[in-house]
């Protein structure tokens, strides 16, 4: 964890929390670290877990909900809603990435392309001020390709041996 970006996420809490006349609570902060202490997508299930067991640090649902919220207003944290799943991510120093999914398993790969990100930093958009993005890239990754090519190659053999078979038994009659 850059402490660099933790001391500056949680000065961006403390104006808006101060600003706002919230209460700035120590759930709050702890959350913060533990999500930008997390490399890549988590779940809420995922943050709950390390809260409480790595942290020693146990909070509801309900708290860790309404504080991702308030994180996904201030832009400290993005949400993904993959196949089925919903994902958060620390983004305030990762804000422009690609992500590839496979439509078989549902794994979430980031990609790195500066050819992707310069385009779009190039793009003139109408009335409309960037401040990042987010590409979602659906395929099939090797794994399950593996596994489909593995099951294809069962069919064939098992048809063959069936067509053998019975090609047998025709022959016999």
């Amino acid at each position: 964890m850059k402490e660099s970006v933790i001391t500056a996420v949680e000065r961006l809490l403390d104006n808006y929390l101060e600003m706002n006349n919230h209460r700035k609570t120590p759930e709050r902060y702890t959350i913060l670290r533990a999500i930008y202490s997390i490399n890549g997508h988590f779940t809420l299930e995922d943050l709950k877990a390390r809260l409480a067991q790595e942290m020693d640090f146990p909070v509801s649902r309900a708290t860790l909900y309404n504080t991702l919220n308030l994180f996904m207003t201030l832009r400290l944290v993005v949400r993904h809603r993959f196949q089925g799943s919903t994902k958060y991510e620390a983004c305030y120093d990762n804000q422009s990435h690609c992500h590839q999914i496979c439509t078989i398993c549902g794994k979430v790969t980031e990609v790195k392309s500066p050819e992707i990100i310069e385009a779009v930093e190039n793009m003139h958009l109408k009335r409309f001020r960037k401040d990042g993005f987010t590409l979602y890239v659906y395929g099939v990754c090797s794994s399950c390709q593996i596994k489909m090519t593995k099951r294809k190659n069962n069919l064939k053999t098992a048809n063959k041996k069936s067509n053998n078979k019975n090609t047998t038994k025709n022959e016999q009659r």
